[in-house]
């Protein structure tokens, strides 16, 4: 899976990048900038997305209206989450408190998400990733798999087993004292949003089209996902190592990876930029001759099928 030294060229610093990729102090002030009335926008298109999409269900009022609406919620949860990811950087609002609030309680609770907890693995993974301590490494260490093994963990994640598991935890979190008020925190969410279905006398969809894409779809295009950035990887200072890079294409970024999340080997370089800005990061890698054709898969299948080649 690692790429061969032959399309990993030694072409840095340049005047734009420093050594290790991230862009020189002016260059990285623009990058960096957050453009907090968008991302208010982008933050509300969430919920307009995935409630209209609940909306849209219950106007059409067909079999298959709600069968489309269960697939889609999945992909709701996927933009909460990205969405969440961005305020765990320290990227959705220039305001501490305003980034915060919003991660916690608009993006990261509702898709039963535990903020802090998220925040703090997250930057270990960043600190040094596939190394010893890799919070996320049961995700994708041991790539490329036989597929018999790559099935197996997509139908459990379909099926109901891994978000049964992360319920399972939620409720042992919550009888713990060390844990019970951040455990409290996103069960109070969840009530919420049960008590809007309730209010709007349709209490049984909270299950079918909230919890259930959780437990189910969104389980399946967030292994996907991941295994995608970091499957079959090694621990490296060259990030070309540590993160795969995928051709992007409207429809995965339309189910999988929303917000330019598909940019991730950019992410990777320099986790400070915005999410609006990694096609830009990405550009200056290729025009610095430090990202070659040769390091792309063209779609997220075509690397898939190598993950589960072994």
């Amino acid at each position: 899976m690692l790429p061969p030294p032959d399309v990993l060229p030694d072409v840095l610093p340049t005047e734009r990048l420093t050594a290790t990729g991230r862009p020189v102090p002016p260059v990285r002030e623009e990058l960096r900038r957050i453009p907090n009335g968008r991302n208010v926008v982008t933050t509300a298109g969430v919920y307009v997305q995935s409630f209209g999409v609940i909306a849209a269900a219950v106007a059409i009022g067909t079999w298959w209206s709600y069968v489309a609406a269960f697939f889609l919620m999945g992909r709701a949860h996927a933009l909460f989450n990205i969405l969440g990811h961005e305020a765990a950087h320290r990227l959705l609002f220039t305001r501490k408190a305003a980034n915060d609030r919003v991660g916690r309680w608009l993006l990261s609770y509702p898709s039963i998400t535990a903020f802090d907890a998220y925040r703090r693995v997250h930057m270990a993974h960043h600190k040094d990733e596939m190394g010893p301590d890799e919070p996320d490494r049961q995700l994708y260490a041991g790539y490329p798999i036989p597929f018999d093994s790559f099935r197996r963990k997509l139908t459990r994640d379909a099926l109901f087993v891994s978000g049964t598991k992360n319920l399972k935890a939620l409720g042992r979190a919550f009888l713990r004292p060390s844990s019970r008020k951040l455990a409290g925190q996103i069960l109070l969410t969840q009530l919420a949003i049960l008590g809007v279905f309730t209010a709007l006398g349709r209490p049984e969809l909270y299950a079918f089209l909230w919890l259930a894409p959780w437990m189910t779809v969104w389980k399946v295009l967030n292994r996907l996902r991941a295994i995608a950035e970091h499957g079959g990887m090694t621990r490296s200072s060259d990030r070309r190592l540590t993160t795969h890079h995928v051709r992007q294409n409207r429809l995965a970024r339309f189910w999988m990876v929303p917000y330019n999340t598909g940019w991730h080997l950019a992410h990777h370089v320099d986790s400070g930029i915005p999410f609006r800005n990694l096609p830009r990061l990405h550009d200056e890698l290729v025009a610095a001759g430090w990202v070659v054709p040769e390091l792309e898969y063209p779609n997220y299948r075509a690397l898939w099928r190598a993950l589960a080649a072994g």
